[in-house]
């Protein structure tokens, strides 16, 4: 790395960097007044050696993070002279962001307009706020930023896919076709992984439909990216399809059909891909075997999945990952194994995440084991709200109140707040979501009346509810009507109300669905001789004619 000039390098750590803001103002207040857009060159004077040396500092710095090197450079760039160069700045910007001064980034921003930066350097930097958190930055570049490039667009729809902000990415890909900049297959790859991650399949058409429209070539990445949407939107009859018409030579594509059929339930399917991959010369890699595990899981086969387990090592010499072990450990714990799944945390060549301990501790809540979820429990460091609920419910299901008390107690003093429960449904190309007893939508009253309509002809079909699964002590009826506005309820009877009789509605959920929603589900399916798809955390429920394709294993 270039060394500063000694003369200058005597400035190097002269500044704090609360003092830096000021100085700028008072270096540059007459260019922005009187020259907004005005492009700057470096003086003649010490350019090769000073300016080239502070910019591999700066790269230096985005590499090895160090607030004390960078907030000396920072004084050196104002005193230099280089205070309005993009180059510069916007790598100043992105070095006080990779060491976790968002609140410097952000005053640096503030203090210098956009306008100065040319495209590369907006882009770099929507790109490095999306990818530390701070959306709200990343947008205010992209908004300020007056001429944007193709990458503008595709940094922005991507960091907020990145940060699981779904709706927004396809609210500013539909504002990317209305300017005239077209979308290329990172654009495409973005959105569609929006459309997956929200199951909504209207979106997911005509994204399809535009790609088709646009004459945008696939590759696998993209093949891969449509099956995996069509099959996260409950329509894997299309993923078969999009799979059997694409080039399927790189394994990525068979991975997601595999991955894609495992979540829908669908295992001998699964297993079926792998005997095809052989004969047509693909070998399966890391990913494959992690679906055909989950989809073992998910339908029971533990003899299958203890087959493949081994065949992975033996035959393909890949050596399994954490992810591996867990998908068996998630398989053998839902077979009610608790013993042989605890036994295979404890030989792990590798340290057991706390994923693997969730997994174990969701297994023991099944099968009601507050022994081993207690053990479970005290492996995991640091409990969130999911762990204290799970070993919460492990207690009351084995009768265990003042164990049960105790969890809540502990809750309750640590601050420690349930997670939300939220589902939606997508009804005229708008995803519409709800929380359990959720009454901000607009149409609020005509959904609770048509959700009590549905309950009242669900008891006369002889539903119950399971009123053992609410945990505070209140009555039956007060139990009764906790659950009876669950998230996926209200989102269910928002999509009949809007849909017409006999058409297939699909509901989202970001949390497992409860036994009480799974049950109610089978019966309403039945009542209106409709097809229900729900998705939740774990899989895709198919309810039809009063049974769900889980088979009530999940």
């Amino acid at each position: 790395m270039f060394r500063i000039s000694r003369s200058r390098r005597i400035l190097y750590y002269s500044y704090s960097s609360s003092s830096l803001f000021p100085l700028w103002r008072q270096n540059h207040s007459s260019n922005l007044s009187t020259e907004p857009h005005l492009s700057f060159s470096p003086p003649e004077s010490h350019y090769s050696q000073d300016y080239h040396g502070l910019l591999c500092i700066l790269e230096g710095c985005k590499k090895s993070p160090n607030l004390r090197t960078i907030v000396g450079t920072h004084a050196n760039i104002i005193k230099l002279g280089y205070g309005m160069y993009p180059s510069l700045i916007s790598l100043m910007v992105v070095t006080y962001v990779s060491c976790d001064k968002l609140n410097l980034a952000r005053q640096l921003l503030d203090e210098i307009p956009t306008a100065y930066f040319d495209a590369v350097s907006a882009n770099l930097m929507i790109a490095s706020f999306m990818k530390m958190g701070a959306v709200d930055v990343a947008k205010k570049i992209f908004n300020d930023v007056p001429l944007r490039d193709l990458v503008t667009w595709n940094s922005l729809i991507g960091g907020y896919v990145k940060n699981d902000m779904f709706k927004e990415a396809l609210s500013v890909f539909r504002k990317m076709l209305r300017s005239d900049v077209e979308p290329d297959g990172y654009s495409f790859a973005s959105v569609i992984t929006a459309c997956a991650r929200l199951g909504a399949i209207d979106h997911a058409k005509w994204v399809h439909h535009l790609m088709t429209e646009k004459k945008v070539e696939l590759n696998y990445i993209l093949s891969s990216a449509l099956i995996d949407m069509y099959s996260k939107c409950g329509r894997i009859e299309i993923a078969r399809g999009i799979f059997d018409s694409v080039d399927h030579t790189n394994v990525s594509v068979w991975n997601a059909l595999i991955n894609g059929l495992a979540i829908h339930g669908l295992a001998l399917d699964a297993i079926g891909i792998l005997s095809q991959m052989g004969p047509e010369n693909v070998s399966p890699d890391s990913i494959t075997f992690i679906g055909l595990l989950t989809a073992c899981s998910h339908c029971g086969l533990v003899e299958e999945g203890r087959k493949y387990f081994d065949l992975m090592k033996s035959m393909y010499l890949i050596q399994p990952q954490l992810e591996h072990y867990g998908a068996m450990v998630d398989l053998l714990g839902r077979a009610g194994l608790l013993d042989e799944a605890y036994t295979m945390i404890k030989e792990m060549p590798i340290e057991p995440d706390i994923i693997i301990w969730r997994t174990f501790l969701s297994a023991c809540r099944i099968h009601k084991n507050s022994e081993m979820g207690e053990l479970a429990s005290t492996k995991i460091s640091h409990l969130g709200s999911g762990d204290y609920v799970l070993l919460s419910n492990i207690y009351c299901s084995t009768n265990k109140w003042d164990n049960a008390e105790k969890v809540r107690y502990v809750m309750k003093r640590k601050g420690v707040r349930k997670s939300s429960g939220k589902s939606w449904v997508e009804v005229g190309n708008v995803v519409h979501q709800f929380k359990a007893g959720d009454r901000s939508h607009p149409e609020a009253e005509l959904i609770y009346k048509t959700l009590k309509e549905l309950i009242h002809r669900t008891k006369l079909e002889g539903f119950s509810s399971t009123t053992e699964l609410v945990l505070m002590d209140i009555s039956d009826e007060e139990k009764e009507e906790n659950l009876s506005f669950h998230s996926e309820k209200l989102a269910l009877a928002y999509g009949i109300l809007k849909s017409s009789p006999g058409t297939r509605i699909q509901v989202s959920k970001n949390l497992r669905t409860c036994l009480d929603c799974h049950s109610w589900m089978k019966v309403v399916a039945k009542v209106l001789n409709r097809e229900i798809i729900v998705r939740d955390r774990i899989r895709f429920h198919h309810f039809v004619d009063g049974y769900c394709s889980c088979g009530d294993y999940w």
